[in-house]
């Protein structure tokens, strides 16, 4: 299996409140590591990503289109210098695209496991929401999957998110947050720790299958390499670990 033969996660799904870390993750695999360390330390091969905050702003972006047509806005709302999503079931939507991207992608690259990992990265809140959402997604992701919960609490997110739209604000007229409503409506309520019965790391039965995860504080907040390379590192292989005694 390619998994073990490159010793390398096949599918990470890094997920985690707005602003909670997960973009300083990608960052850092991608820009602070080189290629045999991220390889040795975090278990992560040469990568390709899929984030469906893309295909989230593509749906705002097309709302606001219907709206200079004179039509109704389907799934979000104009708010504080962002959008609130109105349609709950856009979410599903997004994970069903998410299916749909990765069995495209395994199509035009049927021998992507034996050399790369793929890195999936969403944010949920509200309900059940990761219970749902994770059993959700496919089980051709779930069976070659590990689960990546970068942790902060809810103040934290909103601080961060705070903060970053302040950093961009001075560099670009068009920054953007994800707005104070969208934060309270959508990820103030975080279904992880009841889904995980609040274990920092084991596994998951979702659709049958078990599925390993980690949980990984992330305050206090850090921007240092040096600090963050031994956090990653330190619950990748936890994760690792408990990756490589479920498929040995």
């Amino acid at each position: 299996m390619g998994l073990i033969m490159k010793n390398a996660f096949d599918n990470l799904i890094i997920i985690g409140r707005p602003a909670c870390g997960k973009s300083e993750f990608i960052d850092f695999t991608k820009n602070k590591i080189d290629n045999a360390n991220r390889l040795k330390n975090l278990f992560i091969a040469p990568f390709e990503e899929i984030d469906d905050f893309v295909w989230l702003w593509e749906k705002f972006i097309e709302d606001d289109v219907w709206e200079r047509l004179g039509y109704n806005r389907v799934v979000s709302k104009k708010s504080d210098h962002g959008y609130a999503v109105t349609n709950n079931q856009l979410w599903t939507f997004l994970l069903e695209k998410l299916n749909y991207e990765v069995k495209s992608k395994l199509a035009s690259q049927p021998r992507f496991y034996e050399e790369k990992t793929l890195l999936i990265e969403f944010s949920r809140g509200s309900g059940a929401a990761y219970r749902n959402s994770l059993n959700r997604i496919s089980k051709e992701i779930l069976e070659r999957a590990a689960i990546f919960y970068i942790k902060v609490s809810f103040e934290e997110s909103m601080r961060r998110n705070e903060a970053r739209y302040q950093e961009k604000l001075k560099h670009s007229i068009l920054a953007h947050k994800v707005p104070d409503e969208e934060m309270y409506n959508s990820y103030r309520v975080d279904d992880w720790e009841l889904l995980t019965d609040k274990k920092m790391s084991g596994y998951l039965t979702l659709q049958g299958l078990k599925v390993p995860f980690i949980t990984m504080e992330n305050e206090p907040e850090s921007v240092d390499p040096a600090v963050l390379g031994p956090r990653y590192a330190e619950a990748l292989y936890t994760l690792w670990m408990l990756q490589r005694t479920q498929t040995v």
